[in-house]
């Protein structure tokens, strides 16, 4: 789809990329606080629930390369309304077939099986957003800028983080209601993108798409930080909604509306980590990275042992805070590493990372929390020990891509 939007300055087309991802910010976290109470009123157990999730991750890795590769070739904006568009059909139809299964229309295996399904088909087309939105990204900002663009990027999709819970307290309605509501969303931000967003002048003509592989050892330590991350992270946010109602005894709405909360006031400290720290002080990517780390572990470890809901809306805000510097110095640091000309492949790589993570971690966290509910926490804190202590090693392997006549942080 092609819009006839005038060319613009670069601040500007910032801040049209920056509007757009915060509805996609939305869009990814509205589901994590009803997914949990939803899938147990339908029957299915904390496994199936986790499942679900998993293959949906599972299938963006594989496709976020190939769209990064081919807002290359197609350009950005086509790319981003393509992800747009198909977030809003997909989720309809996945809010089609959990409206089954709530209705006892589907139900067991059956359901399950069309969930998995649907839930696939949807992430398909949604992996093109992140991607191209991240490259387009790279291509307007200089290797002294990146790591700010990038927080930034990080920042509009935690205020979507802010807002997607928030909106699953319409789950007060139906369970169903607030996804209903994102696909709307969606379908109104694709169209503000599709009159608005300028394609990059660099990608006005086609390129032809430029292949990058995990191990290319520019990104690899990149690669290892973030797929070690982002499992320690979806250990967590596909259990936490059990956690919530099994501790303090909650409803299925009252588990959707206390997990919302918090993940609210996750992603606020997540905004403000980007905005103390990443936009006003200038670190490298690794440098954030380090200093993220330990508050992770801090964060997974408190909740290990939390028993009350105060003590867990703490410990989750942490973890914002964490993923705020986390973020920000992940994407920045695999962007600096590569070429100009291989933004999108490495966009499409980096944001392959997390799905990978949410492939792993959920299925890894059901499991766990159906054995003890303790261990996907202590799981994850482990994990991100580890990762610590091989930081020394992976950070010497890091090195930036700088263009002549560039500056990069000192």
């Amino acid at each position: 789809m092609e819009s006839s939007s005038p060319a613009c300055s670069p601040e500007k087309a910032r801040r049209i990329l920056l509007a757009s991802l915060v509805s996609v910010g939305m869009g990814f976290t509205v589901l994590f606080p009803v997914l949990a109470p939803l899938g147990r009123e339908m029957g299915l157990s904390e496994v199936q629930i986790t499942s679900i999730i998993a293959a949906s991750a599972l299938t963006v890795f594989l496709a976020s390369p190939i769209w990064g590769r081919l807002s290359d070739r197609w350009g950005r904006k086509r790319v981003i309304l393509v992800g747009l568009f198909g977030f809003a059909a997909g989720t309809v139809l996945f809010n089609s077939v959990l409206y089954a299964g709530l209705a006892g229309t589907l139900h067991g295996g059956k359901l399950f099986g069309a969930l998995v399904l649907a839930r696939m088909l949807h992430a398909t087309v949604m992996a093109a957003s992140m991607p191209a939105a991240n490259a387009f990204m790279a291509d307007i900002t200089t290797a002294a800028t990146r790591t700010r663009g990038m927080g930034a990027a990080g920042a509009a999709n935690n205020v979507g983080s802010i807002l997607g819970p928030a909106v699953s307290g319409l789950a007060i309605i139906s369970l169903l209601t607030p996804l209903w509501v994102m696909a709307a969303v969606a379908f109104m931000n694709g169209l503000f993108v599709w009159r608005f967003l300028p394609e990059p002048p660099r990608h006005l003509t086609p390129l032809k798409p430029k292949r990058m592989k995990y191990s290319d050892r520019r990104i690899l330590p990149f690669v290892i930080v973030g797929v070690s991350m982002f499992t320690g992270m979806a250990l967590v946010q596909q259990t936490i909604g059990f956690r919530f109602q099994d501790i303090l005894a909650l409803s299925a709405v009252d588990t959707a509306r206390s997990v919302g909360i918090a993940m609210m006031f996750s992603a606020g400290c997540s905004l403000l980590a980007q905005w103390l720290i990443v936009q006003k002080l200038t670190l490298r990517p690794f440098t954030l990275l380090r200093v993220a780390i330990p508050l992770l572990i801090l964060a997974f470890s408190i909740m290990t042992v939390a028993t009350s809901q105060t003590v867990l809306t703490i410990a989750m805000m942490i973890l914002g805070f964490g993923m705020g510097l986390a973020g920000p110095g992940f994407m920045a640091g695999a962007s600096l590493a590569v070429s100009p000309e291989e933004q999108g492949a490495v966009a499409g790589v980096a944001g392959s990372c997390g799905p990978l993570g949410f492939t792993i971690g959920p299925l890894l966290g059901g499991v766990l929390y159906q054995y003890a509910p303790a261990l996907p926490y202590a799981a994850a804190a482990a994990i991100y020990v580890v990762l610590f202590v091989s930081m020394g090693w992976l950070g010497k392997q890091v090195a930036e891509h700088v263009p002549v006549g560039s500056e990069t942080d000192p």
